[in-house]
């Protein structure tokens, strides 16, 4: 396959969690697809603003980051300063304690916050994040059903930002909650 021909295909990936040759246990197979990165109209991109980048990929007009795809989100907000990330608990999510993995959580946790930042850039401008700080404040399981991870910018300067994330069950309690620092790119 040619690379322009690739550019313009989903990948995918199955995942099937292997099995030893002196035991059995039960298995699963998970199939991710998602669109390559690098496709779309970078010039139109490039003269929006984060929000309007946000919201091009929230309606379909360009590709979705393919992380989204790798743990399912399923869904997807953004208004300045604001992103809800939204996310059911599966058992691919799991460590080998029968909880969600911490790293899921931050996943979560990272997007809604850096994604705050980014709807507050100005045309031209980017960002990176400098740190994460993770409190993991209860156990996430399947039964914790959907997971909803709103960001917020607590605070926007010309060259730092400050935002804040939440994680929150499908009943509403609070599982887990960061503060995220991002460097202003202009």
């Amino acid at each position: 396959m040619t690379d322009s021909a690739r550019s313009t295909h989903a990948e995918s990936i199955t995942q099937t969690q292997p099995t030893a040759d002196t035991q059995q246990f039960a298995t699963a197979t998970r199939t991710v697809t998602w669109q390559r990165p690098g496709q779309g109209d970078f010039t139109a991109l490039a003269a929006m603003s984060g929000l309007e980048q946000l919201r091009s990929i929230e309606q379909g007009l360009m590709p979705r980051p393919p992380v989204m795809d790798t743990i399912d989100v399923c869904g997807f907000t953004a208004e300045e300063g604001r992103v809800v990330v939204e996310m059911q608990a599966q058992e691919f999510h799991y460590n080998p304690l029968g909880g969600m993995h911490g790293g899921m959580i931050a996943t979560l946790l990272d997007t809604a916050a850096g994604c705050s930042v980014h709807s507050t850039l100005a045309v031209g401008e980017g960002y990176t994040s400098l740190d994460l700080t993770t409190k993991f404040l209860r156990a996430v399981t399947i039964d914790s059903g959907l997971l909803t991870c709103e960001g917020t910018v607590l605070q926007r300067g010309r060259r730092t930002a400050l935002a804040q994330a939440e994680l929150r069950d499908e009943s509403g309690r609070l599982v887990a909650r960061a503060m995220s620092s991002c460097l202003i790119l202009s």
